[in-house]
């Protein structure tokens, strides 16, 4: 024998102010266009891997379970320009690498951003001879920098939070 709790509670029967009625109203919910896009580009960025030199083992590091920059909703490092919105310049940038990184920055779909990671990405470190590009915004444009030598996980996920406010406050531009 069941218990009917409408049945026998007719405070519950169709009252709409209760919250155990499923009455399947739930309000009008306002918000900008730019909010609500802004906050889908920050909670899926998917970044492409470009570790060149020791601050990899840092980016990896940052991906591990002690970390977990899937929590921000990177949940793995895309190998593929075309599947990736952010990169992460882990290292030297040498004279022979610029070209195939601006041509994997050009195959990147829009919007893209780029985060330089350590000093030598960064000024070119202590590596200042005709080899090593001095900073990686010579090649292509950087959004945010992380210093250290090589920096922490933790600044890099610093990074990419600094990153984050930067793209919840970008505005759309009417076309016409």
């Amino acid at each position: 024998m069941g218990i009917d709790l409408q049945k026998d509670n007719p405070s519950i029967q169709g009252d709409p102010t209760n919250s155990t009625t499923k009455t399947g109203n739930v309000g009008v919910v306002t918000a900008r266009i730019d909010d609500v896009v802004n906050w889908a580009r920050t909670n899926s960025m998917w970044p492409m891997l470009f570790g060149l030199a020791c601050c990899a083992i840092e980016m990896m590091g940052a991906q591990a379970a002690n970390y977990d920059m899937s929590r921000f909703g990177m949940e793995l490092m895309r190998a593929s320009p075309r599947q990736s919105d952010l990169m992460i310049v882990a290292g030297r940038v040498s004279r022979k690498m610029a070209p195939v990184l601006r041509r994997l920055y050009d195959q990147m779909p829009d919007p893209k951003w780029v985060i330089s990671m350590g000093d030598c990405a960064s000024c070119g470190g202590v590596f200042n001879n005709y080899a090593i590009v001095q900073g990686v915004d010579e090649v292509v444009p950087v959004d945010v920098y992380v210093a250290g030598c090589p920096p922490r996980p933790e600044a890099l996920i610093h990074g990419i939070m600094t990153l984050h406010e930067k793209v919840k406050q970008e505005r759309f531009k009417l076309v016409g």
